[in-house]
C-alpha cells in the first residue's frame, strides 16, 4: 500500500512528516500555533485550522478523526483551550481524545494537538 508523506520537515535533517497518509488513515503530527505571541485560545484555533488544511489535502475532514492528543503546558487553560476546541470538533463524530499538562519546545508555545483521521 502507498505511503503519501506531506511537508517533510528539513533543517538539520529530515526529522518528520506533518501529515502521512496510507490507505484510508491520515496521520497529522503534533502542530503548534505558527504565531506564538497568540493566547491561548488563538493558538488552539491556529492549530485547528492546520489540521483543517492538512486534512483536506488528504482528501477527509474533521468529521473523520478517529484519535486526538493534546499537550497543554498550563492546565489553568485547560477550558479556554476546550472552548475553541469545541467549537471546531464535529459533535457528532468526536474523537477519542487525550489531554496532558506537559512541557513543550519552547516556553511560549502553550498547546500541541496531533490527530489521526479516516479518509
Amino acid at each position: 500500500m502507498a505511503i503519501e508523506r506531506m511537508d517533510i520537515t528539513t533543517g538539520p535533517g529530515p526529522r518528520m512528516s506533518r501529515c502521512v497518509v496510507r490507505g484510508d488513515t491520515v496521520y497529522v503530527c503534533g502542530l503548534t500555533s505558527s504565531d506564538t505571541s497568540l493566547d491561548i485560545k488563538g493558538q488552539t484555533q491556529n492549530i485547528l485550522d492546520k489540521i483543517d488544511d492538512y486534512l483536506k489535502r488528504a482528501g477527509t475532514t474533521k468529521s473523520n478523526l478517529l484519535h486526538a492528543q493534546l499537550w497543554i503546558t498550563d492546565m489553568k487553560n485547560f477550558s479556554q483551550m476546550n472552548e475553541v476546541w469545541n467549537a471546531w470538533v464535529d459533535p457528532q463524530n468526536p474523537p477519542v481524545r487525550a489531554c496532558v499538562r506537559a512541557d513543550l519546545a519552547r516556553p511560549e508555545i502553550l498547546v500541541e494537538i496531533m490527530v489521526t483521521a479516516a479518509k
